[in-house]
């Protein structure tokens, strides 16, 4: 009989993106149970990728009483089912998850950092994220920053020690599968007929982002910065592929109808794939406040696509200055500004930056070399914890 591995994220979506196909490779090893909220679209990703789900229902923001109930329904789940390994990933999910494992006497419990919401938050809000932060990872055995940075940052902070932290390979949570992000699968017609149906002008240089539409993600300052390029070059696009989180980090009222109003920035909502974004654009912008290793611009790499991205951890792991992407400094309007008008105006420099991109991301950042790193992780704690391996 395998031993049970239990993963667990706050919400479904994480599991689908962050986590892609992960859970299924490691179903060949061990007995692979799925925990996220969102009861219905938990038990789809379970079908759709051949592993166990068990639901509870945990929320992104600070709620007590929920929690103390995820974290009791937990217990008695780990208590019953005794895995040898718990794996957590997103805030929430790493403190109720990582605080039930350690109650029920989980023997390894590992800890994924992706990002820190506690960055961008102040005054009480910051100090409750810091504390529940540093108790996540002292209830952790092992905790994996995904980027080099990410690591700086908890050490900085003095939320762990060192020999507790470790980056698999060259960090992200997942790498990415740069047969499936391949911008050899888009001909020239399918990206007309893509361009066509968005309402874009067929020569119109497209910049996109990838994400979710909220402040943290730079969006107020790229609105901006493009409303000022576009009333300088009539022959630019701007694309915005995801979901608008009003309710959760909103963007400002203005900028909200900007983006919905201004005839040369296009939106799509949410997309299940965003290859087909990726093929017609020319430029991703990604001027996030904070990120752990973000997906969107490996994928945006592999599809030959240079990057404009701040200096923050992840994103200047994954650019090189003046190689594949220009990097600017975070919340500076300006500084966007100055980038998008740079390669707006030099085929010449994104010519030579998109030659550089995907290579970077197939060297470095491919998804089964991940997956295998991650697994060999599995034995080596389950080794030191006098575990037998299962082959």
């Amino acid at each position: 009989m395998s031993q049970k591995l239990i993963r667990i994220t706050t919400i479904p979506l994480s599991l689908e993106k962050l986590l892609e196909g992960q859970l299924t490779f490691m179903n060949d090893y061990f007995k692979v149970t799925a925990v996220a909220s969102e009861k219905g679209r938990l038990e789809k990703f379970g079908l759709d990728n051949g592993v166990e789900t068990f639901h509870v229902e945990m929320t992104r923001e600070i709620t007590p009483a929920k929690d103390l109930k995820a974290l009791f329904k937990l217990y008695r789940f780990f208590k019953r089912e005794k895995p040898a390994i718990v794996h957590t990933h997103t805030p929430k999910a790493g403190i109720v998850g990582m605080m039930a494992a350690k109650m029920a006497g989980v023997p390894i419990r590992l800890h994924t950092v992706a990002g820190m919401p506690l960055m961008e938050a102040t005054g009480t809000k910051r100090k409750i994220l810091e504390q529940v932060e540093k108790l996540t990872y002292s209830l952790a055995t092992k905790i994996y920053p995904n980027s080099k940075g990410l690591k700086y940052v908890i050490l900085d902070q003095n939320f762990s020690k060192t020999e507790k932290l470790k980056v698999l390979g060259e960090g992200s949570s997942n790498g990415i599968n740069t047969q499936y992000f391949n911008p050899e699968d888009f001909t020239a017609e399918q990206k007309e007929q893509i361009r066509k149906s968005l309402s874009i002008c067929s020569d119109d240089l497209i910049f996109i982002f990838v994400g979710r539409l909220v402040r943290d993600k730079g969006i107020n300052e790229l609105v901006q910065a493009f409303k000022q390029l576009a009333s300088e070059n009539k022959n630019v696009s701007l694309l915005l592929v995801g979901p608008f989180e009003q309710d959760l980090d909103p963007i400002t009222e203005e900028n909200f109808e900007m983006i919905r109003n201004h005839p040369k920035i296009v939106i799509t909502g949410y997309q299940v794939d965003v290859r087909p974004y990726f093929a017609v654009a020319d430029v991703l912008v990604f001027p996030s406040y904070r990120e752990g290793f973000p997906n969107v611009v490996m994928q945006a790499g592999a599809m030959g696509l240079p990057s404009i991205v701040t200096n923050i951890n992840g994103c200047n792991e994954i650019i090189r200055e003046d190689e594949n992407g220009l990097i600017i400094p975070v919340k500076d309007q300006e500084a966007l500004l100055l980038a998008m008008k740079k390669l707006a105006t030099s085929a010449e420099l994104r010519q030579k930056l998109a030659a550089n991109s995907r290579e970077v991301i197939t060297q470095k950042y491919e998804r089964k070399v991940f997956w295998d790193l991650l697994l060999e992780e599995y034995w080596l704690q389950m080794k030191e914890a006098g575990l037998g391996r299962e082959d």
